[in-house]
């Protein structure tokens, strides 16, 4: 599954890569267009992400990670729902409630510079991963988003949740227990996404596994899960300090 992702560029640098400004509401509420939107982004803090959806194609937006479906009834309900709503499996987005609406009508696509993965080796060892596209430092992953109402109060959430097929052959070697990873879309598969004239067929037939020669990974430090320290760092994303003896090997 994807529940950490980086986004290891600046908001300028996004609006080139893409030709579509962030909406003229974000700013200036951040310093500069030239920070760099983060290093690492924890799912399960549901942080806001740089999205471009289909009804606003011409922008890029800020939504939350952990999408809160329209039928949501209050805030305890919306709470407990995008726990589970950080990824979407593809191959069931079309059957399950929370998400076969936004497959159909609300897709998106996720700019990122690369995500996370845990490799297990034996039980209480996993090593994570850091993978990316050597050829393609911003990339788009596919996603479905939502807009709900809290009754209480009248305020919108904007939301939106990843979506995930079988691993390729790289990750299944990293993500050997589940054996997923995220859905990435190539530069003319963006255009596509977005497509609201598409069938069914059509959208299942681009969620699938990305070349694994076109990506990389490594192993990082431990950084990434140091309850006591910031993630949200470059080093975060560095290979990890290979083992004394392999300067011997």
């Amino acid at each position: 599954m994807c529940y950490h992702a980086s986004v290891a560029t600046t908001y300028q640098n996004l609006e080139d890569q893409y030709q579509k400004p962030f909406d003229g509401d974000l700013f200036p509420s951040f310093t500069s267009k030239n920070d760099v939107v983060a290093y690492h982004l924890n799912g399960f803090s549901f942080p806001k992400m740089p999205v471009i959806t289909m009804q606003e194609s011409n922008t890029i937006k800020l939504y939350n990670w952990g999408l809160i479906p329209a039928w949501v009834t209050d805030k305890q309900q919306a709470d407990e729902i995008k726990i589970n709503t950080l990824n979407a499996k593809s191959e069931t987005a079309f059957d399950k409630p929370s998400f076969k609406q936004s497959i159909i009508n609300q897709r998106c696509i996720i700019p990122v510079t690369g995500f996370f993965e845990w490799q297990t080796q034996g039980p209480k060892n996993k090593i994570p991963h850091f993978i990316h596209l050597p050829n393609k430092p911003i990339f788009s992953l596919a996603g479905i988003y939502s807009s709900w109402l809290n009754p209480n109060n009248q305020d919108v959430y904007h939301t939106f949740s990843i979506l995930t097929c079988e691993a390729n052959s790289l990750m299944q070697k990293i993500h050997n227990s589940k054996k997923r990873m995220p859905c990435i879309l190539s530069t003319e598969q963006e255009k596509i996404w977005l497509d609201p004239t598409l069938v069914q067929a059509e959208i299942m037939e681009v969620m699938s596994a990305y070349e694994d020669t076109e990506m990389e990974a490594y192993a990082i430090s431990n950084l990434i899960h140091n309850k006591s320290g910031n993630s949200n760092t470059p080093a975060v994303i560095n290979p990890a300090p290979k083992p004394f003896g392999d300067l011997f090997s």
